[in-house]
């Protein structure tokens, strides 16, 4: 019997949910005997504006660089190690009680989904304008499928179907510099991998 990842992932949204966090991604990964189940969990919206208004009141005990501005509360997550047990003791029961992954062994896990975290849907690439990403394509676009900048709003950003990367934030491998070009769009269905660019 096959795991329905649609399913899990729904359920991980309802039981995050019941603890002010969103789902950003599930995997299930391995052989057999050594199966995972990761989700990648956020604060979701109201958290990550407590958050913030922590950092503007200077409230003691939030990292280093949150505070100095060097790390913004879209990238950190918010994510605590108690949020991410509390998660998993109450997600675990359920995926036993329903039986969601049919045979016994496998390991949850649980985190935030790191600095370097995934890039899927239009609201995220919305969501990080100014953020620092690494983008793998389906298709060469200038006969380059690799491609890093830092994410700007575009001509077609309203629309939700292609993203915009000004090239010159960041240091160009040779191939990028012989595009000769400082700012590439990219269609959203070109995009096989995205992921953020830590600025630390």
């Amino acid at each position: 019997m096959a795991v329905k990842l649609d399913e899990i992932r729904a359920a991980a949204a309802r039981v995050a949910a019941s603890h002010g966090l969103d789902v950003v991604d599930v995997e299930f990964i391995g052989p057999r005997r050594e199966r995972i189940l990761r989700i990648f969990l956020e604060k979701n919206a109201e958290g990550r504006a407590q958050l913030n208004a922590m950092i503007a009141a200077g409230v003691a005990g939030l990292p280093e660089r949150l505070m100095e501005g060097r790390l913004s509360v879209e990238q950190l997550s918010g994510v605590t190690h108690e949020d991410c047990a509390a998660f998993s003791q109450d997600f675990g029961v359920l995926l036993d009680v329903e039986d969601m992954i049919p045979g016994a062994e496998y390991t949850l896990e649980a985190s935030s989904p790191g600095l370097d975290r995934k890039l899927t849907g239009p609201e995220e690439f919305q969501r990080f304008l100014g953020s620092l990403v690494k983008i793998q394509t389906f298709e060469p676009i200038r006969n380059n499928r690799h491609w890093q900048g830092r994410l700007v709003p575009g001509a077609q950003a309203e629309a939700g179907t292609t993203i915009t990367l000004d090239l010159n934030a960041v240091k160009q491998n040779n191939k990028t510099r012989k595009t000769g070009v400082s700012m590439v769009e990219i269609a959203l269905d070109n995009i096989e991998r995205a992921q953020l660019v830590p600025e630390i």
